[in-house]
């Protein structure tokens, strides 16, 4: 009885201790939109131009990078409202390139633009290098 009595009461003790977890998720409804426009430009294509940038990174922070970056140049997670947005290093690279590429060659645009990464990561150091090539693209009229 007495053994009965032991083994009951540790089973109730083990039954209301313990670990426990509550997991309460939601798929979130993705937002879509569409914008449409009137607007057609004529874009003459040119030559082949191609930029180049790079940068080095200590930690989380990035030294001796580009200080002029082509605007509109979003890649990844820094294109989203992602909290680790501010992480991508690669991002302002490209923008970087992207810049170097128009100004050298005085396009407006770059037409098809593909870009190739090399990224060397030693956790603590790395580089950062980025090519950019495309195809000049000159804005003749927009109606």
């Amino acid at each position: 009885m007495k053994k009965a009595l032991i083994a009951s009461s540790l089973l109730l003790a083990g039954a209301l201790t313990g670990c426990s977890s509550l997991n309460v998720s939601s798929t979130p409804v993705p937002l879509a939109g569409t914008v449409g426009t009137d607007i057609n430009a004529d874009i003459e294509v040119g030559e082949k131009i191609t930029g180049t940038s790079s940068a080095t990174k200590i930690l989380f922070f990035t030294v001796g990078g580009e200080t002029e970056y082509a605007d509109g140049v979003a890649y990844g997670a820094s294109s989203g409202s992602s909290p680790l947005a501010a992480l991508d290093m690669v991002a302002p690279v490209k923008a970087a390139a992207a810049y170097n590429a128009i100004k050298g060659s005085g396009a407006d645009v770059i037409v098809a633009p593909r870009y190739t990464v090399k990224k060397k990561d030693y956790f603590v150091y790395g580089t950062i290098d980025v090519t950019v090539e495309g195809y000049k693209g000159t804005i003749k009229s927009v109606k």
